[in-house]
């Protein structure tokens, strides 16, 4: 993945299309905010690796992200929400433990590759060391409210209450994040590489990422299987809840454990053993794990675009973090651009 979040790998097997811009013209999208930030903290660097920082050397890769990119994504005409996570579950304490070792092995090879001018290494190992603080959630909060870009704050995980809310009101179009979990919460549309910059910097030079669509409908019907069986194939690759999964079972054979054996009590007796035959920190109670991707904490958010709030940009951006006013008041003539294009239309406009 190309910033610092794991979560469920099922790529391989996934059907896909590409999506043109022009098709989220008049769309209502749900972006999953930490993973987007995440994506924005450890992609928005400078050369040796280190992220965006104001004068007091604090963080501002988030803030750079939310300002320009997503002004990029209005531009085409979407309305967009932020949802927040909330409360983790229990069955995440694993996962938090496991990125924070992943961490400090970073740091301590960003170090060795600082000691030996290795600007390459530098860059790969220090976008492995974002953290996302409350002080950050709290700021992008406020910059996408001043912004008109709506937020939901979830009770708990932000994609699970995203994908319910494309689920049943009906003027949104599809959820936005990197993650397949979003497909495991039912999301019925899943866009990824919405918020990524359109060029990625490759060793043999740049190329053109595009946004792509996994729509849930289709993908049960190609791959012969329900929504639960899609719940299980995850679980035994390894998802949040339990990332290990099950060593030797990968995507391909998972998908063919869930359409032999269809019901999950049957797909999970078949792999008993050998859960039950891995390290104690790596063993897990699927039906737990089933239960919180069939039954997750959401719930009827509300959420509003609120009127662009110029002088709150400015004070976050310029005066707080730094940021050069030219090119911030350049943006926000854009942003204002996109307001007026958008004043004939309702909500029942966005569909």
């Amino acid at each position: 993945m190309p910033y610092f979040i794991m979560g469920l790998n099922i790529r391989e097997i996934v059907p896909r299309r590409e999506v043109l811009f022009s098709e989220l013209k008049n769309k209502i999208i749900c972006v999953d905010a930490f993973n987007t930030l995440y994506q924005f903290l450890s992609t928005i660097r400078q050369m040796d690796g280190t992220p965006l920082m104001d004068d007091q050397k604090r963080i501002t890769s988030h803030l750079s992200g939310i300002f320009y990119r997503n002004i990029a994504l209005l531009e085409q005409g979407m309305k967009l929400i932020y949802v927040f996570d909330g409360k983790p579950p229990a069955a995440k304490v694993k996962t938090r433990e496991k990125r924070d070792s992943a961490r400090s092995l970073a740091g301590e090879r960003y170090e060795q590759a600082k000691q030996n001018e290795d600007i390459s290494g530098m860059r790969r190992y220090g976008s492995q060391l974002v953290r996302l603080n409350d002080t950050m959630i709290e700021e992008s909060k406020k910059l996408l409210e001043a912004m008109g870009i709506g937020v939901v704050q979830a009770p708990s995980e932000g994609e699970a209450e995203a994908a319910y809310l494309c689920r049943v009101r009906g003027e949104i179009y599809a959820s936005a994040s990197q993650d397949y979990d979003s497909l495991l919460f039912g999301a019925p549309k899943l866009i990824q590489n919405l918020t990524l910059a359109r060029k990625r910097k490759t060793f043999s030079g740049y190329v053109e990422i595009k946004p792509e669509m996994i729509e849930l409908g289709k993908l049960l019907n190609i791959l012969e299987i329900n929504l639960d069986q899609l719940i299980c194939l995850g679980i035994l690759v390894g998802t949040d809840y339990n990332p290990k999964g099950i060593p030797g079972i990968g995507q391909k054979k998972a998908l063919q454990l869930v359409q032999k054996f269809k019901q999950p009590v049957l797909i999970f007796k078949e792999v008993e053993e050998q859960i039950l035959s891995l390290p104690e920190e790596h063993r897990f109670d699927w039906k737990e794990i089933f239960e919180l991707f069939h039954r997750p904490n959401v719930t009827d958010a509300e959420f509003e675009f609120k009127k662009i709030d110029e002088e709150k940009i400015k004070e976050l951006l310029i005066e707080k973090h730094d940021f050069s006013k030219e090119r911030v008041e350049k943006q926000l003539k854009r942003l204002k651009n996109i307001t007026e294009k958008n004043k004939q239309k309702g909500l029942g406009d966005w569909v």
